[in-house]
């Protein structure tokens, strides 16, 4: 989803948790860098870094600026749009067991779903839903139209149906022809869960916590459906929905559909991204698909040369070679996150902004990024 932001006062208290030996330098630069990304405006940050399954934690800021409690070292936290990665693996362990084709079209699964305003899922296929080159219009609820605390808690217990989600979003022209471009829209998502209903017979988050968060152990991890609690131990965070507005707590709300509902913890988003790039859980020819690229030119103020695979992005480290990646915000919860192409080593920074409506997100994804490449380019050099 689109980073957003908000501002709220909270005290530093940077900590360092070390779960295994690990050379003091990294330790220190990973703090640092840390507290430079609050610095950017952040209520509060944790960050993981594994290798070889060994992690590497720092946090700075607190947990809930209504508690002052110093942020847990398991804190769950919203990941957004990291659901679409754990999505994107699913539908293609379904195409590597030949239930679903990547060229299969959208109209095969949902006939007659996609249509009007010139968006017709006869044209669309599965693999430009993973990879946002459908050119399908984004959808956008009232509660993300929300100026005001009342607007926000009226509409935040209101749980969509993703029929009514792809309605609202075909009201609208395509942004271009199918395979004719690329665009980055959440109904993509919303329809690739559908169509794993459709082919499972279960629902999405079945699916994802079958395939995924049960074999791989990830017990930070939460796929809540229309539940809108955001579960303990939490990392909360809150927004001014106008300038100069009242911070708001956005945690709770409900989420339930494929495009960005997942709630996790870095360590857990670590392990999966460690699995999948180490070849766990695709075969070689699906995860040789997912790893097929487009360029992603909105995000080059960012990242150095990044692409968008199949529900997966690469970027280009300072240091030499490629990360892969997927990152998600929800106006002020943000996850960002890298992984080597071996998956040996992750690292995965959950981030309460603090930023404002109108406020530029861009000095605070760089911080981010740049967190992310010095510790896995510490490595590298060590």
């Amino acid at each position: 989803m689109v980073i957003g932001a908000a501002v709220l006062a909270g005290a530093c208290m940077p900590s360092v948790a070390v779960a295994v030996a690990a050379p003091d330098d990294h330790a220190a630069a990973l703090q640092r860098d840390v507290n430079a990304l609050r610095a950017t405006g952040a209520s509060g940050v944790l960050a993981e870094s594994s290798v070889s399954g060994r992690p590497l934690a720092v946090r700075a800021g607190v947990a809930d600026p209504a508690t002052g409690r110093p942020v847990p070292w398991n804190a769950r936290h919203r990941i957004a749009s990291t659901t679409k990665t754990f999505v994107a693996t699913v539908v293609l362990q379904l195409v590597g067991e030949g239930k679903i084709g990547l060229a299969d079209t959208v109209d095969r699964w949902l006939p007659g779903l996609v249509a009007g305003n010139g968006n017709d899922g006869r044209e669309i296929t599965v693999r430009q839903l993973l990879g946002h080159t459908s050119g399908l219009p984004e959808y956008e609820t009232p509660m993300e139209r929300a100026t005001t605390a009342e607007d926000f808690r009226r509409e935040r217990f209101h749980a969509y149906r993703p029929e009514q989600l792809i309605a609202m979003a075909v009201r609208h022209r395509p942004m271009f022809a199918p395979g004719k471009g690329w665009g980055y829209s959440n109904t993509n998502y919303v329809l690739a869960g559908m169509i794993i209903e459709k082919v499972t017979g279960a629902p999405w988050q079945q699916a994802v916590h079958e395939r995924l968060v049960e074999p791989l152990g990830l017990t930070g991890t939460v796929i809540p459906g229309t539940s809108a609690d955001l579960p303990s131990p939490r990392l909360a965070a809150y927004r001014r929905l106008r300038p100069g507005g009242p911070p708001v707590d956005v945690s709770t709300f409900t989420a339930g559909h494929a495009d960005a509902s997942i709630i996790s913890t870095p360590r857990d988003v670590n392990r999966f991204f460690g699995a999948l790039l180490g070849g766990r859980l695709l075969k070689a020819a699906q995860l040789r698909q997912m790893e097929t690229t487009e360029p992603a030119t909105p995000y080059a103020a960012i990242w150095d040369e990044p692409g968008y695979g199949l529900g997966l992005m690469k970027r280009r480290l300072p240091c030499g070679g490629w990360v892969w990646f997927h990152g998600g915000g929800w106006w002020n919860a943000i996850t960002d996150n890298a992984v080597t192409p071996d998956g040996r080593h992750a690292v995965t920074v959950a981030i309460a902004s603090t930023l404002e409506p109108g406020q530029d997100p861009t000095p605070q994804a760089k911080a981010s990024a740049a967190l992310i490449d010095h510790a896995l380019c510490a490595t590298r050099a060590g």
